[in-house]
């Protein structure tokens, strides 16, 4: 795809998500997505969600983005940091020696997330090559769940810049109702 990043989030999302991708199925999710595809705002992390995995291959992807110059600001302790992760909280990883930017990860916890897994897309508009949650899913998200005012402009950036299908974009939405707004 693209020779050069266009900024430090770019060239940060790129080098972290070539290491996890030798290990697992990922998706880059919310905020970023808009970014990336244009939206012109301010952030200082990425959200990451990535399959479930065991202690043995989290491990290996602990150590591997050890060895790509990663660091977890949670812990040092690999047991720990997947004790995060298995009790559905994020995890911060930045590069040594360096605060910002942030990849915050999570395990996938629900239907929902297994979801954004199986149907991860590469958007072409970023000339990024890596896996993205589906605009639709993006969009239902914010406009559902999120709701803040950035959150919002996020959503109709977004819509400005893709085509959409508002059936399966009010499908999620439903779903979102049903897992997490119980």
């Amino acid at each position: 795809m693209r020779e050069q990043p266009k900024n430090i989030l770019d060239k940060f999302c790129i080098d972290f998500c070539k290491v996890v991708e030798k290990h697992c199925k990922y998706i880059i999710v919310s905020g970023f997505v808009a970014i990336s595809s244009g939206r012109i705002r301010g952030t200082e992390d990425i959200d990451m969600i990535i399959e479930k995995l065991g202690l043995e291959k989290f491990k290996q992807l602990h150590k591997d983005l050890i060895k790509n110059n990663f660091v977890c600001m949670q812990s040092d302790s690999v047991e720990e940091i997947y004790d995060y992760l298995k009790d559905n909280l994020s995890v911060r990883y930045t590069y040594k020696n360096k605060p910002l930017p942030e990849m915050e990860v999570k395990f996938a916890k629900d239907y929902l997330d297994e979801y954004q897994l199986k149907n991860r897309v590469k958007l072409k508009i970023t000339n990024l090559d890596v896996w993205f949650s589906s605009i639709e899913m993006n969009i239902a998200f914010k406009e559902e769940l999120l709701k803040s005012p950035k959150d919002m402009e996020d959503a109709k950036h977004l819509r400005r810049m893709f085509t959409v299908n508002e059936k399966e974009i009010d499908n999620i939405k439903q779903l979102i109702k049903k897992l997490r707004l119980k």
